[in-house]
C-alpha cells in the first residue's frame, strides 16, 4: 500500500509593506554597517593626520592607542543608544528607525570636517548613538511584520545588511579613500540620510505594534516599557541576553575592527605601502563581509536544527578559534602571512554572524509592549563594559608594541559565552509572543 507524501508547504506570500519595510530595515542596517566600518578603514590615515594637529606624535603605538580610545567612545555612544528601544515602543518602529538613520548620517558627515582628534572623538560618540539604534528597531519591525513561517529567515537576511555595508565601505575605500583621502570617506557617510524620505513615503507601521499598542490608551510610557524588562518574568532573560551580547561585542570589535589595521601592518612588513596597502585592507574587509553574509544566511537553518543555544555555541566556537589563531599566530608569520591571514578572516566572518542570532532570538523572548526596549537594552548595555575592554586592548597594544597578542587574548571571552549559553531561554518551535 502506497503512502501519500504530504505536499510541501508553500511559504506565506509577503505583502507590499512587508517587502518595503524589510528593505528599509536592511538598507538602514547596510548603510549603518558602512558608516561603522568607515572608521576602521580610515583609522591609520585619519589619526596620522589628526594626531600631530592635536599635539601628539603619530607613532604606530599612539595610532593604536588613540584608535582604541576612539573606538571605546564609539561603543559608549552605542551603549547610550538603548534609549531608542523605549522610543520605538512608545512612538512606533518606523518613526524610531528614521530618527536613528538621520542621527548617524549627520554626525558621520561632520567627521569629514574635524581639525583635531578631540572633535572626532565627540562626533564618534554621537555617531554611536544613532548607529546603535538602527538594528534593534529594524530587527523588531521585521520580527513583528513578517509572517511566522518566514520570520526566522527574515532575521538572517536582515542581518546580512550590516556586512554588505562592510563591503560597500571596502569598495568606497578602494576607489575613494585610497585616491582622495579619509575625509571623503566620512563625507560619503552622510548618504544614508537620503533613505529616510523613502521610508517616510513607503513604509507603514508594523501590524503587531498597531494592533497591540497603536491605540493611545494602550501605548506604554517609555519608562514602563523599559522597567518591564526587569519584572520577575523577564529579569533572568534580560541579564543573560545582555551578558551573551557582551561576549559577542568583545569578539566582534576586538577581532573584526582590527582586521584592516592588521592587514595594513602585515602588508607594510612585506614591502607593500601606500595605496596598495589600503587596497589590501579593503580586500580583507570584503572577505570578512562575505564570510559573515554566508554565516547570516546559514544561521536560521542552524538555529532551527540545533536550537538557539547550541546554534550560538557553534558560532561562538568558530569565532573564538579564528581570532586566537589569526592574531596570535598568523599575524606574526613572515613572509607571506597574508594568504593565511585572509583565510582566517573569512572564518572569523562566518563566526561573526552570531549577531544575527540575537535578531532572531531576542524578539522571541518578549511581548510587543517591551520588545523594542528589550532588543535596544540587551544590544547596548554590554557596550559600556566593551568600552573598558577596548581600553584594555589599546593598553595592551601600547605595552606590547603590537596589536596581535592583545587582540588574540580577547578570544577567551567566548569561553564565558559557552558557559552562559545553558542559562539562555530556548525558544525553538515557539511562535513570536504578542
Amino acid at each position: 500500500m502506497l503512502t501519500a507524501v504530504p505536499a510541501a508547504r508553500v511559504p506565506s506570500r509577503l505583502t507590499a509593506n512587508q517587502i518595503r519595510g524589510f528593505w528599509a530595515a536592511w538598507g538602514g542596517w547596510a548603510l549603518d554597517g558602512m558608516d561603522a566600518s568607515i572608521y576602521a578603514m580610515v583609522l591609520v590615515p585619519a589619526l596620522a593626520d589628526l594626531l600631530p594637529r592635536s599635539g601628539i606624535a603619530a607613532t604606530p603605538a599612539n595610532v593604536g592607542y588613540y584608535g582604541s580610545v576612539l573606538l571605546a567612545l564609539f561603543l559608549f555612544g552605542w551603549g547610550l543608544s538603548m534609549v531608542w528601544g523605549p522610543v520605538a515602543d512608545r512612538f512606533g518602529r518606523v518613526r524610531a528607525l528614521m530618527l536613528t538613520i538621520l542621527c548617524y548620517s549627520l554626525f558621520t558627515f561632520l567627521c569629514a570636517l574635524v581639525t583635531n582628534i578631540w572633535q572626532l572623538a565627540a562626533l564618534r560618540v554621537l555617531c554611536g548613538i544613532g548607529i546603535g539604534g538602527e538594528q534593534p528597531i529594524g530587527g523588531t519591525f521585521v520580527a513583528e511584520e513578517w509572517p511566522e513561517d518566514r520570520r526566522k529567515m527574515g532575521a538572517g537576511y536582515m542581518h546580512t545588511g550590516y556586512y554588505f555595508g562592510f563591503f560597500l565601505a571596502a569598495l568606497a575605500n578602494y576607489f575613494i579613500g585610497a585616491n582622495f583621502g579619509w575625509r571623503w570617506m566620512f563625507a560619503l557617510g552622510g548618504a544614508p540620510a537620503l533613505l529616510v524620505s523613502w521610508i517616510r513615503r513607503g513604509v507603514r507601521e508594523s501590524a503587531a505594534w498597531q494592533q497591540n499598542l497603536g491605540d493611545a490608551a494602550r501605548v506604554p510610557k517609555m519608562s514602563e516599557a523599559f522597567l518591564k524588562l526587569f519584572s520577575p518574568k523577564y529579569r533572568r532573560r534580560t541579564i543573560v541576553n545582555s551578558l551573551l551580547f557582551l561576549v559577542s561585542i568583545i569578539g566582534l570589535w576586538a577581532g573584526s575592527i582590527y582586521v584592516p589595521a592588521a592587514v595594513t601592518q602585515i602588508a607594510v612588513r612585506q614591502g607593500v605601502s601606500g595605496p596598495d596597502a589600503a587596497r589590501l585592507a579593503s580586500y580583507g574587509t570584503g572577505l570578512l563581509s562575505i564570510g559573515t553574509i554566508i554565516g547570516c544566511v546559514m544561521l536560521p537553518i542552524v538555529a532551527e536544527r540545533l536550537g538557539r543555544r547550541k546554534g550560538m555555541a557553534v558560532y561562538f566556537t568558530l569565532m573564538g578559534i579564528s581570532i586566537a589563531f589569526a592574531f596570535g599566530y598568523v599575524f606574526y608569520i613572515t613572509p607571506n602571512a597574508l594568504p593565511t591571514f585572509f583565510a582566517m578572516v573569512f572564518l572569523l566572518g562566518l563566526g561573526g554572524a552570531n549577531f544575527a542570532m540575537y535578531t532572531l532570538w531576542i524578539p522571541e523572548q518578549y511581548t510587543t509592549e517591551c520588545r523594542g526596549s528589550a532588543i535596544g537594552f540587551t544590544s547596548s548595555i554590554g557596550r559600556f563594559v566593551g568600552c573598558a575592554m577596548v581600553f584594555l586592548v589599546g593598553a595592551g597594544i601600547a605595552h606590547f608594541k603590537t596589536l596581535g597578542i592583545p587582540v588574540a587574548i580577547t578570544a577567551t571571552a567566548f569561553v564565558l559565552g559557552l558557559l552562559l549559553l545553558p542559562l539562555g531561554e530556548e525558544t525553538r518551535g515557539k511562535p513570536l509572543p504578542v
